[in-house]
């Protein structure tokens, strides 16, 4: 075993003890329980009842958005985000390479183009002076639309994303979608409790998305929300994920091709008792990585990824970076921790390199492509505070 690979797994292991530790489990220690026999008993389980309410108050009051909808995922909620803020087909829409494959998942059932982006070696997200130089070179303003310069496509919407919970740089990238008159869609999936300068990510584009996968700080099982300040667009964001039906007290009338993607009041039962949870669980995320900013403070070939300046991450996974010189360890790194029973696990193959998007048009990715090769996640859940303090 190489050194430094003994370092990192010495400072999990002090950290975490002889505890098994996965990726990130969710816990349940609210009123979980109660609130889904409750939903049970009410026999209302599937899209109608008081919790899919219940919950898209809460979660707009959480967040500072003035609405919220709740739909099946994170996926479903960028796909409905993306059709709103008008991408048409053949439109290309700017799209992190170092991102979940969701986020260019999303770009193409709109039938559109991603176009992938570099990011940040700070923060992780889209780097927005980089940026900002590639359109300048690439791009130009037609009739009030962004046109790239080579393929005479419309370049119609970004999706900065929070990567890891840590804020994007959204004042720069806000600029850049005003001087260049592209609508702006956070992919806040990862980053529920995490604010750029006092304001909750997600609240800053025309929509802003969150993801309640299992694995992330909050779980619904399976669920999604659309964040807006625009009533219009929240009242068009909840009728076609409704399947666009027409409230009427027995016909079935649909005014136009809609969605099947709102959240069941069972899953929404589940987040209203894990939402209320949330502050204990961030405060158990942000222990966790003071204690493994501690253990592996000494290794002088890594750092811990942390928050941005005047932001607040909510830590969602807790992310180390192998120096250059040392990336050709990541692999054992992996391997060693997991074999000791700590689960680890490399950040996303760059989107841009994936088979199904080799092909789409791309800036300079070479940050990206550094990143990718050091990036290492470590155990994170919330629940692994109460098993260790």
């Amino acid at each position: 075993m190489n050194t430094l690979t003994s370092k990192i797994l010495d400072g999990v292991r002090s950290t975490l003890g002889q505890q098994k530790a996965a990726l990130h489990e969710p816990t349940f220690e609210g009123n979980e329980w109660k609130y889904l026999k409750e939903c049970l008993d009410s026999t209302y389980v599937s899209s109608v009842g008081k919790f899919v309410d219940q919950f898209e108050t809460n979660l707009a009051e959480y967040t500072g958005a003035k609405y919220a909808i709740s739909v099946v995922n994170g996926t479903a909620a960028l796909h409905i985000a993306l059709k709103l803020a008008g991408v048409s087909e053949g439109d290309e829409v700017l799209v992190p390479a170092l991102t979940f494959v969701a986020t260019a998942n999303a770009v193409t059932y709109c039938n559109a183009v991603p176009h992938f982006v570099d990011s940040s070696e700070i923060n992780l997200g889209m780097d927005a002076g980089k940026l900002r130089d590639y359109l300048k070179n690439s791009a130009q303003l037609i009739n009030g639309k962004c046109v790239n310069s080579f393929t005479k496509r419309v370049i119609s919407a970004m999706i900065p994303m929070h990567t890891f919970g840590h804020p994007a740089d959204m004042e720069n990238l806000l600029a850049i979608s005003r001087d260049f008159n592209i609508a702006l869609i956070e992919d806040a999936a990862e980053s529920l409790g995490s604010y750029y300068f006092g304001k909750h990510t997600g609240t800053f584009g025309m929509f802003g998305i969150i993801s309640f996968n299992g694995n992330k700080v909050i779980t619904t099982g399976g669920g999604g929300a659309i964040l807006t300040n625009d009533i219009v667009l929240a009242k068009r964001a909840k009728h076609i994920t409704t399947t666009a039906k027409v409230p009427h007290r027995s016909e079935f009338i649909h005014d136009e091709v809609g969605y099947n993607y709102r959240m069941p009041n069972i899953n929404a039962a589940l987040g209203c008792a894990q939402l209320e949870d949330l502050q204990f669980k961030l405060r158990a995320k942000r222990r966790l990585f003071h204690l493994y900013k501690e253990n592996l403070a000494n290794i002088s070939e890594i750092r811990i990824i942390e928050e941005p300046a005047n932001c607040i991450s909510n830590y969602w996974l807790q992310t180390i970076r192998i120096n250059q010189e040392n990336e050709f360890l990541r692999e054992e790194v992996i391997e060693t921790t997991n074999n000791e029973g700590y689960m680890t696990r490399p950040a996303w193959q760059l989107i841009s390199s994936l088979k199904p998007y080799n092909n789409f048009p791309r800036m300079n990715l070479d940050t990206s492509e550094s990143l990718v090769k050091g990036l290492i996640n470590l155990p994170s859940g919330s629940g692994l505070i109460s098993k260790i303090t």
